[in-house]
């Protein structure tokens, strides 16, 4: 077991204490932990290309929480007869094994990489999980289009003589609105309860499903040409054909779509794929500001795309957050979207100390971070008897989590750290935990500072034998109900569950001091034991 020493003390409010509200009431805190760590939805998200990418080693430490799922329509539904069974099963050979290292997916389901007037390429036929190429199902005709590519560049152009040449087959096929919605009504039935699964993607329109080549309206300008022309550079009725789709699918599931100014009669989380880019300002993130609280309730993510505009001066990840203007401009953008996730990442040098300090620093500010600076409990209770608990917790990071999530509060044996019993709080909602917001660069604080919530429950936990036990708290993954969210707090041991402090079951009162040894902490970061249930 890796023991983790805490540095000095930093404010008395953070300070490890036992102090007696009443006689026989004991009220402890504990010291904030000082890194980034790998939690449930949050953070940077990772993306390997099946067949071509290997997984790296130390996967999914240190942070990988989540991964990007690409996946091709053709692959999960062929024939418009194929049902839903069909979907499950490639989704259990490309997710194998996620939920043994406590990993979620966020598929995106899309039909063509690249266009081949923007350079595309068939598909491997010697790797049926590949990517690239076009993955169109049976009854929807291939497009044929006026588009040619510019020689030398990645750009395509059409001649004067097919100025309002349509696009015909494919996306403009006028069988493929209904196919959407099949399809859609399909993926909720797979995915909307499946726990692999963190957000969905909304995607099919466009290269990789980003919802543009085609656009989705004709709010932007499109990508190879000046102007709009109905049924080339966009798809007419198709923004409303999804988002109702989706809307109706996934009822437990968080939807993001790829642009701000669209859906915009929909509550959908956005995927901003051009993350910090600057040629993307207004597009992307003045757009997403314009949502307003819409971080609250949806997933705000994407991913740091460095391969183009201006960040292609770097060449790798490592460089983007190596260059100070750039990381503080990242780590602004993400307090001040309330970002949630971040892709790019997957190819960086892990044993890069300097690049491992540049990303714990965006690691730490993405997503929720809940630290509990009080805990107050009964020194000591009684088997099967109701007794009070309260606690107060802060989220210091970025956005809240968006599922709700049980807490539960379990007795530990003292020696051995198992689970002698325990209880959920039934009137604790943790997606209600919000964070700051009015980011200050300035300041590097909120301006307007997080809530501390305070929980007041009455529990009672059956079935314990008299003796000494350690109160514990854990939020749980509901796939399973094993511990999986973990507090920013370094009391913590192995497998998920942070100690509070002594109690007494049905024997005499803890006396003086119920803080547990810092020497029986495990360090939250070298914890690869936590695993969730897929049936």
């Amino acid at each position: 077991m890796k023991i983790f020493t805490i540095p000095a003390l930093v404010t008395a409010s953070l300070a490890f204490m036992t102090t007696a509200c009443a006689p026989d009431t004991a009220t402890v805190s504990y010291d904030e932990y000082p890194e980034a760590f790998r939690n449930p939805m949050k953070g940077f998200r990772e993306f390997f290309a099946p067949g071509y990418d290997p997984v790296r080693p130390e996967y999914p430490e240190p942070y990988g929480s989540m991964i990007k799922e690409y996946m091709q329509w053709n692959m999960i539904e062929n024939d418009p007869d194929d049902g839903v069974d069909k979907i499950i099963a490639y989704s259990d050979h490309r997710w194998k094994g996620v939920e043994d290292i406590n990993v979620k997916v966020i598929p995106r389901v899309f039909l063509v990489w690249l266009e081949p007037w923007h350079t595309g390429t068939p598909k491997n036929p010697s790797n049926p999980d590949d990517l690239v190429g076009w993955h169109w199902p049976k009854g929807i005709p291939p497009e044929v289009s006026p588009y040619r590519l510019i020689e030398g560049t990645v750009m395509a152009t059409v001649d004067p003589e097919d100025k309002m040449t349509p696009i015909v087959g494919g996306y403009f096929d006028p069988a493929f609105p209904g196919r959407v919605e099949k399809l859609v009504e399909k993926l909720g039935e797979a995915w909307d309860n499946d726990p692999r699964v963190a957000y969905v993607e909304m995607g099919i329109i466009g290269e990789w499903g980003e919802h543009h080549d085609p656009d989705i309206s004709t709010y932007w300008p499109p990508h190879d040409e000046p102007e709009h022309v109905d049924n080339r550079t966009w798809l007419p009725g198709i923004e409303k054909t999804l988002g109702d789709a989706f809307t109706k699918a996934f009822r437990n599931k968080k939807v993001m779509v790829r642009y701000a100014y669209e859906f915009k009669d929909y509550e959908f989380g956005i995927y901003w794929d051009s993350w910090s880019q600057p040629q993307e300002i207004v597009r992307g993130y003045e757009e997403m500001r314009k949502l307003g609280n819409r971080w609250k309730t949806q997933p705000i993510g994407g991913e740091i795309t460095w391969n183009w505009g201006d960040l292609a001066r770097f060449r790798s990840m490592e460089e983007v957050v190596a260059d100070s203007a750039t990381r503080v401009y990242v780590h602004e953008q993400i307090r001040n979207l309330h970002c949630n996730h971040l892709g790019g990442i997957t190819w960086a040098d892990w044993s890069d100390t300097v690049f491992m300090k540049n990303a714990d620093y965006l690691q730490q500010a993405m997503g929720y971070r809940f630290v509990v600076r009080e805990f107050r409990y009964p020194r000591t209770i009684s088997s099967g008897k109701d007794f009070d608990i309260g606690f107060s917790v802060v989220n210091t990071g970025s956005s809240p989590f968006y599922y709700n999530w049980p807490v539960e509060i379990a007795l530990l044996d003292s020696v051995t750290h198992e689970r002698a019993g325990g209880t959920v709080l039934h009137g604790v909602d943790i997606s209600q935990w919000m964070p700051g917001n009015d980011w200050s660069v300035e300041n590097d604080r909120y301006m307007l500072a997080p809530e501390v919530y305070t929980v007041n429950e009455r529990i009672n936990i059956s079935d314990i034998e008299p003796g000494r036990y350690i109160l514990a708290m854990a939020v749980l993954d509901p796939a399973g109900m094993k511990p999986s969210l973990r507090f920013a707090n370094e009391n913590y041991f192995e497998g998920g569950y942070h100690p509070m402090g002594y109690v007494s079951v049905d024997s005499d009162p803890v006396e003086g001091d119920t803080r547990v040894d810092r020497s029986e902490f495990f360090d939250i970061k070298s914890d690869k034991t936590l695993k969730y249930t897929y049936k």
